[in-house]
């Protein structure tokens, strides 16, 4: 099974070969590359580190969640209703065509308990060493240490190599710098003042996947940093979602906090605090709750109590009381309190911390086949464009379809030209 067939609408190879280059050795630049190389093009691939897809890797070391095995409406539904054209590429490309990409490479991919989909291996490196000498028998060139540092004119690109500076001007070219998080390994999201200045609309970067800030009392910081808060259930506004946290010295993080990012966003973007609802106890109805609160028994210590009755860690009883008021006698009213916890939310961690940034070149900056619109021939793809899911495999998804978007729509490009 090949690119250029089962996995993606891909245009037929072509006669007339053009030079394309990919600037950015990230999963989005390394699958266009692949893409655009099936269908018959000289692939030039420009990376500012000294080897390819770093962060990648890092992502690896979790266990490389490649994507969610979720049903596609409901997958569909975690890119936000601003994300369309995000939605409109998993559909193109959907977890089904990844997963059986990542296998074509001996991935030997697994949908773990909690859906999410995983190579065998756990890791990215043996799928990384595969899918670079996949792409090196197409052909494929890859020129480390070339920093992307503007355009000559309307084609030409400048590099800032070891040897001074290099211009290069392709046919077409496609960008896939990815966002601003983790600069360190090659992604500090420098790109998009470049862009701006070329007249390219972009949506400042914000942290997304990232921890939120908590004024925890000294008291409850010393003591339960570190502790996970699991089976829980957190809201804010119309927005629900169940998942763990974990208690950091300066709030929370985990896949719960992440995933509800853009909410807490645009609420302390109003010049206020953000009030999180914690459920403790998501399985139990309130009522339920308060009938197992009411059997404690003359002398038991609460703590004691709770801990027996309600399943509540001791992190879980401490956050009862880290406002710094006593628990309610009621047992209707301490039942309510476990059921809806309020959190003050005073801001996110930075975005040198966040797993991945929202923001990024505006929607309609470029046209359908993700190009452009004020630089023909110049295509974008994966997290310089503005959207943001959570993590849970929605992230490398969308990353892999976009660059699948824009790398047909290169390919739609060149062909109309010929």
């Amino acid at each position: 099974m090949g690119l250029d067939g089962e996995l993606g609408n891909m245009v037929s190879k072509t006669v007339d070969a053009k030079d394309v280059a990919i600037i950015g050795g990230g999963p989005a630049g390394l699958f266009a590359a692949e893409i655009i190389a099936n269908a018959g093009h000289r692939v030039s691939i420009y990376e500012r580190m000294p080897s390819p897809a770093r962060k990648f890797l890092l992502a690896g070391r979790g266990g490389l969640n490649l994507t969610h095995s979720e049903p596609l409406e409901r997958f569909l539904t975690r890119y936000g209703e601003a994300a369309n054209e995000v939605r409109t590429a998993v559909e193109a490309f959907p977890p089904e065509r990844l997963i059986a990409w990542a296998n074509e490479l001996d991935a030997q991919t697994f949908v773990g308990t909690s859906g999410r989909v995983f190579p065998k291996a756990m890791k990215a490196s043996p799928l990384l060493r595969a899918w670079l000498r996949r792409l090196n028998d197409l052909g494929v060139s890859m020129n480390t240490r070339h920093h992307w540092i503007g355009f000559a004119d309307t084609s030409a690109l400048i590099f800032e190599t070891p040897e001074g500076e290099r211009t290069v001007k392709p046919d077409a070219a496609l960008f896939a710098l990815g966002g601003g998080s983790w600069a360190k390994l090659g992604s500090d999201g420098t790109w998009t003042d470049v862009f701006k200045n070329a007249g390219v609309a972009i949506t400042p970067l914000e942290p997304a996947n990232c921890g939120v800030l908590v004024e925890w009392s000294e008291v409850f910081k010393s003591r339960f940093e570190g502790s996970a808060l699991k089976r829980i259930a957190l809201s804010i506004a119309s927005s629900k979602v169940r998942g763990e946290a974990v208690v950091t010295a300066a709030g929370l993080e985990g896949g719960a906090i992440y995933a509800l990012g853009p909410q807490i966003r645009a609420t302390l973007a109003q010049g206020k605090s953000a009030t999180l609802i914690m459920d403790l106890k998501p399985d139990l109805t309130r009522s339920a709750l308060a009938e197992r609160l009411s059997r404690r028994r003359a002398g038991e210590t609460l703590t004691n109590f709770l801990r027996k009755a309600a399943h509540l860690d001791p992190v879980a009883v401490a956050l009862l009381r880290e406002e710094g008021t006593e628990l309610p006698d009621s047992v209707d009213a301490l039942a309510g309190r476990i059921k809806a916890l309020p959190l003050q939310v005073v801001g996110v961690t930075g975005i040198e911390r966040a797993i991945s940034t929202a923001g990024g070149i505006a929607w309609s900056a470029i046209d359908r086949r993700h190009m452009l619109r004020c630089r023909p021939g110049v295509f974008v793809a994966g997290e310089m464009l503005d959207w943001e899911a959570p993590t849970g495999g929605y992230l490398l998804q969308a990353t892999f379809a976009t660059a699948a978007s824009a790398a047909n729509g290169l390919l739609e490009w060149l062909a109309a030209r010929q």
